[in-house]
């Protein structure tokens, strides 16, 4: 019996005459004689070619886009365009029917709303199988990168009763009897009758656990899901995400921000090389739907030269002070173009003002570093001027803050007070101080959405487009 072999490996090993057993489904049927066949291994169809003369009629009335088949022939040189090798088939056997009448993805342009109402399915179209395979291979290069630089990989809790955060939008983990919610003397929630005895969620990072570990094996990585219940619906936000945390003893600020732009040029190269016909499809996708739209809201860069612009310059770095001051004297903002004004120091900077540091002033990757200590995290260390802390945030363009991270406060009776004057409970980070009293030493880490990582390097629209199945505010289908 013939082994089945991966398309994949028929473009990357040509072997005219060869006979090769595929397997996959149908993407496209024409003229009773070609058949499209993917399987996806790659981003490329099989083009295989029968004579309608030498198959039983019923086996091809059941070949429509959406079945499954298992075909056995030669590959010989396409004789067509748009393909090197093609199959002549000799055998078919159809492995699963599809209703042409009902099969969602058929050969034609779908909206990405519709797929996403259809994401079981949607997985069978170039566009999202590409986005998909770049995020396995980028998957597999953050952790070939923290390997080869000697980090151990950790598994922090998803459930846990602290906020990494402190801005509480955090989902609740319960068994409690919801039509039955047992109350104490004050009348509130009696989490003591709870699964874990107190009042438990799902995690918005895994830093403060990470940095545990760090405070012991040097340097650690966490990657894995986080949940943030904010009521968002733009393109930008997930309930449901991925995020890559490393944290480093001994690491000052300087050392975070070298890592972060080491580690970010390094996965975003392995990408480029691996998945170059993906980023290709992607890139022409993207300029054909930007022609679309009014000329000042399309991107200067395409696709292709975004990503080598990241790769090929060294990231600018400037403190907020001097960002500050290049946002409130820039034109857009003395000729009111900005959405949210740069008046006051110490706002936040939105999209539009990292984008324009990025894309208009410096036209380089940009780190952004001592923040104003009242828009940053209680852990944050706190700078000699008692008003900035030693955080830093790296900007891309296209995607605005893409990297957040700090050098970490070690010293206890700083962060002590810090907590203190966030009116954070002392007694659930009791753990977390502990770090502080027992060898406490100068440490840093940050945090990259995998998601946000991923529109940058395939330029979609939308983040729902670049995970399988997103989780956002009504919406938890499939």
């Amino acid at each position: 019996m013939l082994n089945s072999i991966d398309i994949k490996n028929i473009f990357q090993n040509i072997n005219l005459g060869e006979k090769v057993s595929i397997n996959g489904w149908v993407r496209t049927f024409r003229s009773n004689r070609f058949i499209n066949l993917n399987d996806g291994s790659c981003m490329e169809d099989l083009q295989c070619v029968i004579d309608f003369e030498k198959f039983d009629k019923k086996i091809l009335s059941e070949i429509n886009t959406g079945s499954s088949l298992n075909i056995i022939g030669e590959v010989v040189e396409s004789q067509g365009r748009g393909q090197s090798v093609e199959i002549v088939v000799n055998e078919i056997r159809v492995l699963g029917l599809s209703n042409p009448d009902q099969y969602p993805i058929q050969p034609k342009k779908h909206s990405f709303e519709f797929l996403r109402e259809n994401a079981h399915l949607r997985i069978r179209t170039k566009t999202i199988s590409s986005v998909m395979r770049i995020r396995s291979e980028l998957s597999y290069a953050i952790h070939k990168f923290f390997n080869e630089n000697n980090f151990y990989y950790v598994h922090t809790p998803i459930i846990t009763g602290s906020d990494a955060e402190g801005a509480g939008e955090m989902f609740k983990v319960s068994t409690l009897d919801l039509n039955n919610v047992p109350k104490n003397e004050n009348e509130e929630i009696d989490f003591s009758k709870d699964f874990f005895g107190k009042e438990t969620n799902l995690t918005v990072s895994g830093q403060l656990e990470a940095e545990s570990y760090a405070l012991g094996l040097g340097k650690v990585y966490t990657f894995g899901p986080t949940f943030r219940a904010e009521n968002s619906n733009t393109s930008r936000h997930l309930a449901e995400f991925w995020m890559i945390e490393p944290e480093m003893a001994f690491y000052e600020l300087e050392d975070n921000i070298n890592l972060a732009e080491k580690f970010i040029k390094s996965i975003i190269q392995n990408i480029y090389k691996k998945c170059k016909k993906e980023i290709m499809f992607l890139s022409e996708r993207l300029f054909k739907e930007e022609q679309n739209l009014p000329k000042n809201e399309r991107n200067e860069m395409s696709l292709d030269k975004r990503i080598n612009f990241v790769i090929n310059n060294d990231f600018i770095r400037i403190t907020y002070n001097e960002a500050f001051e290049i946002l409130k004297n820039s034109t857009p903002n003395k000729k009111n173009k900005f959405k949210y004004p740069i008046s006051e120091w110490g706002i936040d900077f939105q999209s539009e003002h990292e984008r324009f540091l990025v894309e208009k002033h410096f036209k380089s990757p940009v780190v952004v570093y001592n923040y104003p200590s009242k828009i940053k995290a209680f852990y944050m260390r706190l700078n000699d001027d008692n008003k900035t802390v030693r955080a830093m945030d790296i900007l891309f363009p296209g995607i605005g803050e893409i990297v957040g991270g700090s050098q970490r406060e070690e010293r206890l009776d700083v962060l002590k007070k810090r907590i203190a004057h966030l009116n954070i409970d002392e007694k659930e980070l009791w753990w977390y101080l502990d770090l502080r009293k027992y060898g406490s030493v100068k440490h840093s880490g940050f945090g990259l959405g995998l998601e946000r990582l991923i529109l940058f390097i395939t330029g979609m629209g939308n983040i729902r487009d670049v995970i399988p199945f997103p989780r956002t505010p009504k919406n938890a289908e499939f």
